[in-house]
């Protein structure tokens, strides 16, 4: 249990940044830096908590961020840019804002005299188009050089042996996590998971990319908040990198969508399209460090999470 801290979250106003915002808010001061490009907090209950301050600003600006996060004693940060299609669109800016805007933020946690935790998020992606029960120690394997969706991955990359140095070189105490598939109520932007579930309520068509033979392990957001409560707090995560996912809830994206269509009673019909960017195959984790170094263990099963989330959006269906 956290209480009586003061937390920097970068990335706040986002689908996962705004749930650990909402597990952090009643017990302590939360400051949330974001440009709400994507904003899930605007539709939370405790937009208005006044432990709550939201600072809009970018990453790429280091004073802005260094003035916001000042008396910050722990430090998570969530904010990049993130989705394939967003990426596709600009993969300059990804690069910056991962690689730059993460420095910034790197930097900013090392000048703060009480800094306990910092938690940066990378991604699953890091283990490239196959990942079989990929492990922490695993070798990172990334994409052609110049196909826009590896720019992501690289980004992340580059995020974690920057977390790591500020770790060894300046004893920032580090924590990185990279989540694998993570979805729940309030995700925003895109997620195969929550465009799947807002077609089924509708009855409306599902479409799949490519053949839908690709295998997932999918995450609920729950889960993945208690993975980054336990980094937050957990003597033995520092210096350490972390699976969070679940490695029981796996499927193909086919699978998926008729478990999906069964689990909510719908009508919807599947439909195959043509995948135009490269894909991943094969992505589950292992995530036995995870649960043997500060016991972390995903709990809630995909049918239950799909239920969960579908009750989420029927609620705002007009």
């Amino acid at each position: 249990m956290i209480r009586g801290k003061t937390v920097f979250v970068t990335g706040g106003a986002g689908f996962i940044g705004s749930t650990i915002v909402g597990h952090l808010v009643d017990g302590n001061q939360v400051i949330v830096y974001d440009n709400l490009s994507r904003n899930a907090l605007e539709d939370k209950p405790f937009r208005n908590h006044p432990n709550l301050r939201l600072v809009q600003g970018d990453v790429l600006d280091c004073a802005s961020l260094e003035r916001a996060a000042h008396g910050a004693n722990l430090v998570i940060h969530c904010a990049a840019i993130a989705g394939i299609d967003t990426v596709i669109i600009s993969p300059v800016r990804t690069m910056r804002v991962n690689m730059v805007g993460s420095a910034n933020v790197l930097e900013a946690a090392s000048k703060l005299p009480d800094c306990e935790r910092v938690v940066c998020f990378s991604t699953s992606e890091v283990f490239g188009p196959y990942g079989f029960r990929s492990r922490e120690s695993d070798r990172t394997v990334i994409g052609v050089v110049g196909e826009a969706r590896w720019t992501y991955a690289v980004s992340k990359l580059a995020e974690e042996h920057l977390a790591m140095a500020y770790w060894k070189e300046k004893t920032l105490p580090a924590v990185v996590v990279r989540p694998f598939n993570i979805y729940g109520p309030g995700q925003v932007g895109e997620g195969a998971l929550r465009t799947f579930i807002q077609r089924a309520i509708l009855d409306e068509p599902i479409e799949i990319h490519g053949d839908g033979t690709q295998i997932r392990a999918w995450c609920y957001v729950d889960d993945m908040v208690d993975g980054i409560m336990l980094s937050l707090t957990h003597p033995r995560a520092v210096g350490e990198s972390f699976n969070i996912g679940n490695a029981r809830a796996i499927t193909t994206i086919y699978g998926l969508a008729n478990t999906i269509i069964r689990v909510l009673g719908s009508k919807s019909r599947i439909v195959f399209v043509r995948k135009d960017y490269a894909d991943i195959e094969l992505r589950v984790p292992a995530v036995d460090k995870a649960r043997d170094l500060i016991g972390f263990e995903a709990k809630i099963d995909l049918e239950e999470g799909i239920r969960r989330t579908a009750e989420f959006y029927r609620q705002r269906i007009p």
